[in-house]
Formats: C-alpha cells, sequence, structure tokens
C-alpha cells in the first residue's frame, strides 16, 4: 500500500523541534519560533509525576491555537505504559497534525493505535508517525512503513538505537548509517516523510551544520532539534539555496526549449537535461514557495 497521493507529504518539514509538553512557557514560546514542526512531548521531556498534567496542557494549548501554519505533533507515551492510551485519547480529541507513537517495532503496534484513534474520534486529518529506534524497528521498517494509509512519516530515534545496538556516537554516524538509510529507503517507497534524528551537542555549531548537510545527502526531509538555537541551522541545510532555485529554473527553461524543437534532452552547461532532472528542478521550485509562504 502506497501513502503517495497524500497531501501533506510535500510540506516543508526542515525543522521539526522537541517541546517538553509538561512546560507551559514554553508551548507558548513555540507559537513565536522559525520551526517547520513542533512535537510536543508527553514521553521523554516530561517527568512521570507530571505525565498527566502535561497532557492536559498539550491539549489545550493544541485546542486553543496561535501556532500559525506550524505542523503540530504529539508525542505520546508508548501504549505498554500507564499513560498510553491516555495519551491518545486525550490526542485524538485535541486533533492536531499528527500523532507520534514511540519505539515503533511493528505493524500490529501501528494498527493497534490507529484503532484508539478511530475509537476517540480522531479527525480524518490526524496521521500517525512512528519513532524508528529499536534494532527490531529498523528490522521492520518496511512493513511498519506499509502498514498504514494514516501514516504520515518515520522519525529516527538515534540517541537509544546507539544504545541499543552498543554502538558509539561518531561525527559521522557510521555505526548507524545502515539504519538510516533503510527507515529513509522504506519511508520513500512508501511515500512517506522521513525525519533525521537529534544533534545532542549544542554548543558544537559546526557539528550541528555537518550533521543537517549529511541528513540532506542521506535523503531526510528535515532534522529533529532539542533547542530553538538550532532552527536556523536546520532551516538553511534542508531548503534550497537561492542558486539551487536558479538553476532548476534554468533547467526547465532549457528542457522546455528542447522540447519545442522536437528534442527529448537538452544540454545545460555542458550536461545533458532530461525529464527526470525537470521533476526534480520542479519539486525543488515547489518546495522553495511553500518555504515562502510558512515563513510569511
Amino acid at each position: 500500500m502506497s501513502n503517495q497521493s497524500k497531501s501533506n507529504q510535500a510540506r516543508p518539514r526542515r525543522s521539526v523541534l522537541y517541546m517538553p509538553g509538561s512546560n507551559p512557557r514554553a508551548l507558548e514560546k513555540a507559537k513565536g519560533l522559525a520551526a517547520d514542526s513542533l512535537i510536543l512531548d508527553l514521553e521523554d521531556a516530561v517527568a512521570v509525576d507530571a505525565k498527566s498534567e502535561a497532557r492536559r496542557l498539550v491539549a489545550e494549548a493544541i485546542k486553543a491555537g496561535g501556532y500559525g501554519k506550524r505542523e503540530l505533533i504529539i508525542r505520546v507515551n508508548g501504549l505498554d505504559t500507564p499513560w498510553g492510551r491516555d495519551d491518545i485519547k486525550a490526542a485524538s480529541e485535541a486533533g492536531p497534525d499528527a500523532i507520534l507513537l514511540p519505539k515503533v517495532e511493528s505493524a500490529a503496534m501501528v494498527k493497534e493505535a490507529e484503532d484508539l484513534l478511530v475509537e476517540n474520534g480522531a479527525p480524518k486529518t490526524t496521521t500517525l508517525w512512528c519513532m524508528m529506534e529499536t534494532p527490531r524497528g529498523i528490522l521492520r521498517a518496511e512493513e511498519i512503513a506499509d502498514s498504514s494509509l494514516r501514516l504520515g512519516g518515520f522519525v529516527m530515534g538515534t540517541n537509544d538505537l546507539v544504545k541499543d545496538l552498543q554502538a558509539r556516537h561518531t561525527p559521522m554516524r557510521l555505526p548507524i548509517l545502515t539504519s538510516l538509510s533503510m527507515c529513509v529507503l522504506a519511508a520513500r517507497a512508501a511515500g512517506i516523510a522521513v525525519i533525521d534524528g537529534t544533534f545532542t551537542d549544542l554548543n558544537d555549531d559546526e557539528g550541528l551544520v555537518a550533521s543537517c548537510q549529511q541528513g540532506v545527502e542521506l535523503g531526510f526531509d528535515g532534522k529533529t532539534l532539542l533547542h530553538p538555537k538550532q532552527l536556523a541551522a536546520a532551516n538553511e541545510a534542508f531548503a534550497p539555496s537561492a542558486a539551487e532555485v536558479e538553476h532548476a529554473h534554468a533547467i526547465i527553461a532549457a528542457f522546455e526549449a528542447a522540447e519545442a524543437e522536437g528534442k527529448g534532452v537538452a544540454l545545460l552547461d555542458g550536461k545533458l537535461v532530461e525529464n527526470l532532472h525537470v521533476e526534480v528542478a520542479k519539486s525543488l521550485i515547489a518546495q522553495a514557495e511553500m518555504i515562502k509562504e510558512l515563513e510569511a
């Protein structure tokens, strides 16, 4: 089953910022931040004794609105915890853009969550997203990606993944490169979004830029972030540059000129231009336009 027809997959997700659901000031501050998407977190960022209050605060924040065109995602606790089902009930009633499930390891886990969304009256526009952060989850990436027409995307949980693999955090992330690429492959095959994991050193600006660039090269749509100070780097890395947009227009113009002469390929700056290059160019221009609209 393919999710290619989902219109929400095309939206910009350069920067996906985690916000602790138990912090009212953070939830309010998020309304003015330059993030494409916000993950209002009920899981890792919330202490056990604050889970119920965080659930109430996040649901109220979603219902109250004021976040503009930012995509709103609620990360719930796992269904095997004491809070997961209540989280999904509250999130379904609040109606965010998406509900993010932690530690997904099978299609059955997605189906169980989907049934709860339906049972609790979640809007049809609320999609399900999956944290990909365990070895078993990575090995079943294709199965999970194809598990539901309601599935909107993958979010890489690279810290948990490194821990479970008994691997190491390295600048080039070679220990988890296979896992990252498997999830990109599965997501692209299913037509869903895929977001890179966090960069945890808030004082290493150069490292953050390099990690964002690697994410772009691997094919991710954007990057999850831990602090607003990381937003600018992700927004710049995952957006088409002015030069790229200009070149995209040149590709389209060159190909159209060649077609007018009855040719199937064009030559631009000594390089062949075929239909696939035109498709990429049009997609890049559309992305740049959507970013401009979002930032307005």
